[in-house]
């Protein structure tokens, strides 16, 4: 018997989904970093008129990354929308070996999934959905979200994050293992995993407990009226983006930051300090109660701005824009003792080569 004609070669396209500051981006970066010679193209889906998660991918990925921002994916686009996108980077002359969709952290991973199963693209093949969770917010998270219970059911691969910021690790890992009973349960700190794990979930009929177009069908009943999304984590919540051509002042600052309202959740972006450190533009990232500083060299030929995304539930966007509005700063000169409050949450070098912002 003769052996059957291999089709054409088709790339698999991963979903990489996950609640707010679960680290997503981080895993990202790593495997563009320990990729061992696999090319990846992504598509990065930003919360928020500035596509901060895009700007951190993009020096790894050049001309590879395809970015949408202020909208989310599972609303903005449907299938065949999303074959323009992965057209760009499913053709021959990319040489990209794998598709990674990098959700925003209120996608409604079902849809994307539904989106991709649902593709006509003749070059792509759906190449699992892999869910971050982080750890050490896990409980505060389900508690406010139990949607995170269903997208965890979905889920090919399930990482457990930051468990090196949880005090009850083991308990998280349980619970997630019987919420994810269909999928590999991976745990993770700085989004450190092996490759392998996502390169080589490939759907196949032979594989126990893939996903299928029917199972999408039967986790939820308005999938065809893409006009309502009033179930999507992203309906209760809202963003505000922040630019300024001032720098900020550290001390006022650190007040907002400090006194932040528990409904806002994430914060991320770049930070102009002035003359407090001319040579560097500040990256922060705040998950919760977490908060970190990444000092960086400005790159070459960009204008010197603060770029910031606030994603929250239930916050005065009106009052934040007037909050921040309050922490720029023209004056020429600073005061040497300004940064210490920012410099409290710079890690440690050592640190910092394992984790991206």
């Amino acid at each position: 018997m003769s052996k059957p004609t291999p089709g054409p070669q088709q790339i698999p396209v991963v979903v990489l989904a996950g609640f707010l500051g679960s680290g997503k981006t981080t895993l990202l970066n790593h495997l563009l970093h320990r990729s061992g010679g696999t090319r990846i193209g992504a598509i990065v889906n930003d919360f928020g008129s500035i596509e901060i998660d895009a700007m951190a991918v993009a020096g790894a990925l050049g001309d590879s990354t395809v970015s949408l921002g202020n909208g989310c994916l599972c609303c903005a686009v449907d299938a065949s929308e999303l074959d323009v996108y992965l057209e760009r980077l499913a053709r021959p002359s990319t040489g990209i070996d794998v598709i990674v969709i990098e959700a925003s952290g209120l996608a409604e991973p079902q849809e994307l999934v539904r989106m991709l199963l649902a593709s006509e693209h003749p070059g792509i093949v759906y190449g699992g959905l892999v869910e971050v969770v982080d750890a050490a917010e896990f409980g505060d998270t389900r508690a406010k979200h139990p949607e995170i219970d269903r997208h965890l059911a979905l889920a090919d691969l399930a990482v457990v994050n930051k468990l090196d910021r949880a005090t009850d690790g083991e308990r998280v890992l349980g619970i997630v293992r019987q919420l994810a009973d269909r999928a590999a349960v991976v745990p993770a700190t700085y989004g450190c995993i092996d490759p392998a794990f996502l390169f080589d979930c490939r759907p196949s009929e032979e594989r126990i407990g893939q996903l299928s177009f029917d199972d999408l069908h039967q986790h939820g009943e308005h999938h065809t009226d893409h006009a309502d999304h009033s179930g999507h984590l992203h309906s209760a919540y809202d963003s505000l983006s922040f630019v300024s051509d001032i720098p900020v002042d550290p001390r006022r600052l650190m007040g907002f930051l400090d006194g932040r309202s528990e409904g806002l959740y994430r914060i991320k972006g770049y930070v102009d300090f002035g003359p407090y450190d001319a040579a560097n533009r500040y990256a922060v990232h705040a998950v919760g109660r977490f908060l970190r500083f990444y000092p960086e060299p400005w790159p070459d030929a960009e204008a010197r701005l603060t770029q910031l995304v606030l994603i929250g539930s239930g916050i005065d966007t009106a009052a934040l824009t007037k909050e921040l509005e309050a922490c720029k700063s023209d004056a020429p000169h600073a005061d040497e003792q300004g940064m210490w409050g920012v410099l409290r949450y710079v890690q440690d070098p050592e640190e910092a080569a394992f984790e991206e912002p």
